[in-house]
């Protein structure tokens, strides 16, 4: 119920002129953490006011970097739902992906509605607690520059107004 109070309460339109976007909306989550809970039922909740909605593809994930295909639907859609959540940062897909929604965010102006699903927004924005983990790791295993850019994209979408979902409530 709370993902449908959400998606009621937003300022989020119901519709959208077509254009030239793939998706009214693309969900960047980590699966293991949300897909068949929270961000699985938001997207139903998405698609049944009328939304596209892009809820992962495994099909588009080629090589080491985005794929053409997962670039063009992120490229292409409208607004950017990213559900954080414990593992989130452990994802790299979920950091490579995260860095191109900031690329479109400041580039062409695209809304963000970031989700802080059992996290705070300081965790995200500074990396602490479980993200700390994760880039403990991350700094070993990827070069710098990668690391350093996932770090600012986290704290940009970080510092946007979101809401936060929090399992004491």
């Amino acid at each position: 119920m709370m993902a449908l109070d959400w998606a009621s309460s937003t300022s989020v339109p119901t519709t959208f002129t077509t254009g030239s976007s793939s998706y009214d909306v693309f969900l960047n989550f980590r699966g293991e953490d949300t897909r068949k809970n929270f961000t699985g039922f938001l997207n139903l909740v998405l698609k049944h006011r009328g939304m596209d909605v892009f809820f992962d593809s495994k099909k588009l994930w080629t090589g080491e970097a985005i794929g053409p295909a997962l670039h063009k639907a992120i490229e292409g859609s409208k607004i950017f739902i990213p559900v954080f959540s414990e593992g989130y940062a452990h994802s790299k897909w979920c950091l490579l992906e995260l860095v191109q929604i900031v690329r479109c965010h400041i580039s062409k102006g695209q809304m963000v509605l970031p989700i802080f699903y059992h996290v705070k927004p300081s965790h995200v924005r500074y990396q602490i607690g479980s993200f700390e983990e994760a880039f403990r790791k991350h700094e070993k295993n990827f070069e710098p520059h990668i690391v350093e850019s996932w770090r600012e994209a986290l704290r940009v979408i970080g510092n946007l107004k979101g809401e936060i979902i929090d399992q004491s409530k």
